[in-house]
């Protein structure tokens, strides 16, 4: 008959603690690199908390600037450089501000909260005319607006302002100063004003289209405009806009308004 061999199980040891790998017994250069593969949002709201040479490294620029270095784009790399001309001196009292930028994402994207009434009329102030402002589902579809819904005036005119606090939204003063150029009829008015810290107007853009016409067969319009070789100063932008119908039915039967936009973008050299 055969025989067969026992085989003494070997116990596994639960691993020590203290053998685990420290990341900070790294040399900082490398720890650099590792930091750099995080989350931004994980960098400021945990590891910077770990100790004060995390926090040093958070708060220093070249790890923004080596996650920045990643994107070879031609986007990214004007980024990179317009970044690196623009930030400001390096000071132990004050983040890098690249490190809310890398969170919040400002560029390309639309800085207008609420646009199109999916939260009712949260984020914006408004004054009511006639019966006020309502938020109804778009007659027809909307391309690219993150919901079909939109803003309905009333038979007097209706305003809706919302400022943007470009700095909030991520953008440091010395990017924003660097130069870069960047059924029934009714009625619309859009006003757009670049304001400085005291909310000063530094520049504008008004617009009145011409009435959109009764029987319409629900027809969008879209009104747009870029403002190029800004002032110094601009930390705001007020979007204000207006509408009513003109046949002054009681209900909303005004300007169906929807997909409200401010976007910045870098302009590539």
């Amino acid at each position: 008959m055969g025989s067969w061999t026992s085989r003494a199980r070997v116990p596994t040891r639960e691993p020590d603690p203290q053998e685990t790998l420290d990341l900070s017994r790294l040399p900082p250069e490398l720890l650099l690199v590792v930091l750099s593969h995080v989350p931004p949002r994980a960098l400021l709201l945990h590891c910077r908390r770990v100790c004060r040479a995390w926090r040093a490294l958070v708060d220093g620029q070249a790890l923004w600037l080596l996650m920045l270095a990643r994107d070879r784009s031609a986007a990214g790399r004007a980024l990179l450089t317009l970044a690196r001309r623009c930030l400001p001196p390096a000071r132990e009292d004050r983040p890098c501000p690249l490190g809310q930028f890398c969170v919040r994402r400002p560029l390309g994207r639309n800085l207008i909260s609420n646009p199109c009434g999916q939260e009712g009329l949260r984020k914006w102030m408004v004054q009511h005319g006639g019966d006020g402002w309502v938020v109804e589902k778009n007659m027809k579809t909307v391309p690219g607006a993150p919901s079909q819904t939109c803003f309905v005036t009333s038979f007097s005119w209706c305003c809706k302002k919302q400022v943007v606090d470009l700095q909030e939204k991520g953008l440091w003063p010395e990017l924003l100063d660097s130069g870069a150029r960047h059924d029934s009829g009714c009625k619309y008015r859009l006003l757009v004003q670049l304001l400085d810290a005291h909310q000063n107007v530094l520049d504008k853009f008004s617009a009145v289209p011409d009435p959109i016409e009764q029987w319409n067969n629900n027809i969008y319009l879209q009104v747009t405009h870029v403002f190029s070789n800004i002032r110094r100063g601009v930390r705001f932008v007020s979007f204000e806009h207006w509408g009513q119908d003109t046949q002054f039915w009681a209900g909303h039967y005004g300007a169906r308004v929807t997909n409200s936009s401010v976007i910045v973008q870098v302009c590539q050299p």
